[in-house]
């Protein structure tokens, strides 16, 4: 099961952070990175195998390509950003992870106007 392999990598990180921080908590940082990146790698196959259905289902319903990959570029935004914040924070710079936050947030509208624009138009058609 791939969750125990995450929750075995999560909690070695965290060991090894904890004995870390009596001697060189400077590297605690290293390593905090490290275990997310190797998290993420663990469920990195899961992940393309989820963008894979949603383009199999998007071929079939014939919902226009474009949407989908902006859909998936969003949620990549938003996994990432909050990956970003998650390291500041336990990095103890709020402030910085509050301004990721907004930047990823400002992206993400950005980005979904398309999508927005092409409901407005649907709706508009519909009503009388």
């Amino acid at each position: 099961m791939d969750i125990i392999k995450i929750i075995g990598v999560a909690l070695i990180g965290l060991i090894i952070i904890i004995l870390l921080k009596q001697y060189k908590p400077e590297f605690a940082i290293y390593i905090s990175l490290l275990t997310g990146v190797l998290i993420l790698l663990l469920v990195m196959d899961k992940l393309t195998g989820i963008i894979n259905l949603l383009q199999t289902f998007a071929n079939k319903a014939s919902i226009n390509s474009t949407f989908i990959t902006l859909l998936i570029k969003i949620t990549g935004i938003a996994f990432l950003s909050e990956f970003a914040v998650s390291i500041c924070k336990d990095s103890g710079e709020a402030a910085i992870a509050s301004k990721i936050e907004i930047g990823s947030k400002i992206i993400i509208i950005s980005m979904s106007i398309p999508i927005l624009s092409a409901l407005l138009e649907i709706i508009l058609k519909v009503l009388p």
